[in-house]
């Protein structure tokens, strides 16, 4: 069997890496990877580029294309494999835009009553910075868009809430000039995710990442710079409300507005005094949270993926560890950061690439997030010692990394 994973960062190499793992021994390939993918074969091909990589899928006969990054969705490399006879596991462009679109997702959930932030959408900056000077600080503002996880602020002050829609409406840094702008919540974090095929919905372990840059909660929104699973702060209870109430509501949401969603819906749920909210839906595997959920995971990967395609029932069965894993980023993350600085010492087991490539024959950085560094035990505090004695092993002068992954679940 022959298997494509399209995209380049940690997500991807941990995808490739458990279905390389599978029982059915597959021949793995991934457009581009990156250099710490020996698991797999990697394919010069941009991920955003649909006609190289449906050729590719035809010449070579890949029977499972599994698309990883939001940007090649909503692209709708989904559609396009489809209309070639491709069996690809993913959401549709239509369907992609519970993440692309956050009115699209707010709009969704207000219909259908999924609990989530009170918002207001705007396409004019006089109307937005009005709305915020007219409501309670702090707020939060939204780019309505892709962006990486780094298209929201949460605004302290008015000064804060303007420089960001300047840099919306004005200053063309987005692809559109669409915010949403939510009520401010409050409470602890976690990542639900799911696999899931039109009303089927089969929920995976729950995991908590660390969003702001530096120690302590401080710093920018970053696309993740840690995370772990479980998170013991979430009851079982919590699990099931959240299974029930947002997850299942969601897909059967779906389906009534007639999008037949097929792939990996991704909640980002916060449990404030008021219940559990929806803070964000994904629309593909979490990054970070795939690195620390998947080496969880007892089930063949590749079963899993194929029964959901297949609408065959089955059983999700987790390993009762801890993993927790920590980001390794360029300095400068996530504003701008040099490349090609090299990296020496890297252990093999239990790291994720997440931007990296081969350079005159040494692995330099080739991203922000550079790599995700693990560790496995029987309790948090085992395993955040695991990974950050790999951290340490690991020599660059151009990567830093918080010291503090997991310190909620250590208090």
């Amino acid at each position: 069997m022959k298997v494509l994973v399209i995209g380049s960062g940690g997500r991807e190499h941990a995808i490739a890496y458990y279905i390389a793992a599978s029982k059915h021994k597959p021949q793995v390939f991934v457009a581009k990877g990156n250099a710490g993918m020996t698991c797999a074969t990697l394919v010069n091909i941009n991920e955003s580029d649909n006609k190289a990589l449906i050729r590719f899928a035809l010449k070579e006969k890949i029977d499972l294309t599994i698309v990883g990054p939001e940007a090649a969705l909503s692209n709708g490399i989904v559609d396009d494999f489809r209309k070639n006879n491709l069996l690809i596991f993913g959401p549709t462009k239509e369907a992609s835009k519970i993440e692309s679109s956050k009115k699209f997702a707010k709009e969704l959930m207000e219909k259908y009553d999924i609990p989530t932030a009170k918002y207001k959408a705007f396409n004019d900056y006089e109307e937005s910075i009005n709305y915020i000077k007219n409501n309670s600080l702090p707020i939060v503002i939204k780019y309505d868009g892709l962006a990486a996880g780094k298209g929201v602020v949460i605004a302290a002050t008015i000064e804060e809430a303007d420089t960001f829609l300047k840099e919306i409406f004005f200053k063309n840094k987005y692809d559109t000039k669409e915010v949403v702008i939510e009520e401010f919540l409050e409470g602890p974090e976690f990542s639900l995710m799911a696999f899931v095929n039109k009303e089927k919905v089969y929920p995976m372990e729950i995991a908590q990442d660390h969003k702001r840059a530096y120690d302590n909660d401080l710093g920018p929104n970053t696309g993740g710079m840690g995370a772990y699973s479980p998170v013991n702060i979430i009851s079982k209870e919590d699990i099931e409300y959240s299974v029930k109430n947002i997850m299942e509501k969601t897909a059967k949401a779906l389906v009534s507005e007639g999008i037949c969603y097929l792939g990996v819906l991704y909640g980002g749920l916060m449990k404030t005094k008021d219940g559990i909210k929806v803070i964000e839906f994904n629309a593909r595997f979490g990054d970070p949270e795939t690195e620390v959920v998947l080496p969880r995971l007892k089930n063949d990967l590749l079963d899993v993926i194929l029964n959901v395609i297949a609408k065959k029932d089955f059983t999700l069965k987790w390993i009762n560890e801890v993993c927790l894993g920590v980001v390794m980023a360029s300095v400068g993350y996530p504003n701008d950061y040099k490349k090609n600085c090299e990296i020496n010492n890297i252990p093999d087991e239990e790291v994720f690439h997440m931007g990296t490539k081969i350079e005159d024959g040494k692995i330099v950085n080739n991203g922000g997030r550079v790599l995700m560094v693990l560790g496995k035990g029987k309790t948090f505090l085992e395993a955040q010692e695991k990974a950050y004695k790999k951290v340490k092993m690991i020599e660059s002068k151009n990567l830093f990394y918080r010291k503090d992954i997991g310190y909620q679940m250590i208090k």
